[in-house]
């Protein structure tokens, strides 16, 4: 993975290596294997690279949040476009691992701003002890240097994202494989949500969107998306052609 990288950084705590890799026009976070776990534009840090990252982002295009909540904060690459796209937005994010709050601070441009906060603990108990209704946007990546993190797949785990969620609130979710669609999985997003969508980008990846409330679709040509690729470049018109219903 590193034959044409270079490794800026690397460090190990508890549950393993971290590493920052510069390449000519792009800086990768990774845990010492295949996979990629943040990536940014080295001249626009808040300018997120990857398709699934960037595919995360796109209920804002639907719904404007006040507050967000990000369930592993990895390189900050989602923090950082939603604190650039969103100046009203207070974001807070969770991050298991403080060293890796470091990396995002020292090599990836996480903003220094009093709308964002990070605490640092494991994901689960921290959702579950967030307040009802106190969030209108959970993005949860929650990844390990090989997969998906069990909790992320697990139903309690939605139905506390759903007890969190604000009325008009969305669920975001990155997963590695898609859940089957008519598994208890679904059926128990289905129960907390009105509205289940996905996103299958060209790496595999699928990102699952669940909304409080029915919403009406923007049309590809809609001028909101056109506002929103001025604000931040990355292709919203492409990218929600691209959303299916479940």
């Amino acid at each position: 993975m590193f034959n044409r990288g270079e490794i800026i950084h690397h460090t190990r705590d508890a549950l393993g290596s971290i590493l920052v890799v510069d390449y000519r026009k792009h800086r990768v976070l990774t845990f010492n294997s295949v996979f990629e776990q943040s990536k940014i534009d080295r001249q626009r840090p808040h300018l997120p690279v990857h398709e699934y990252s960037r595919a995360m982002l796109l209920p804002v295009a639907l719904s404007e949040p006040a507050h967000a909540t990000i369930l592993g904060l990895g390189g900050g690459v989602t923090a950082s476009a939603l604190h650039h796209l969103l100046p009203g937005c207070r974001i807070h994010a969770v991050e298991l691992r403080p060293s890796v709050l470091g990396i995002a601070r020292e090599f990836f441009s996480l903003p220094d701003s009093d709308r964002l906060s990070v605490t640092i603990a494991d994901a689960r108990p921290a959702l579950e002890a967030l307040p009802d209704a106190s969030t209108d946007l959970i993005m949860a990546d929650l990844y390990n240097a090989d997969r998906m993190s069990p909790a992320q797949a697990q139903r309690l785990f939605v139905t506390h994202c759903a007890r969190v969620l604000s009325d008009s609130g969305w669920l975001v979710l990155n997963y590695h494989r898609t859940p089957d669609p008519e598994g208890p999985y679904f059926r128990q997003m289905k129960q907390h949500f009105a509205v289940v969508l996905m996103f299958r980008s060209k790496s595999n990846n699928t990102v699952i969107y669940a909304s409080k409330q029915h919403f009406e679709s923007l049309h590809s040509g809609d001028p909101a998306l056109a506002d929103l690729e001025r604000r931040l470049p990355i292709g919203w018109h492409q990218l929600m052609a691209r959303v299916s219903r479940l």
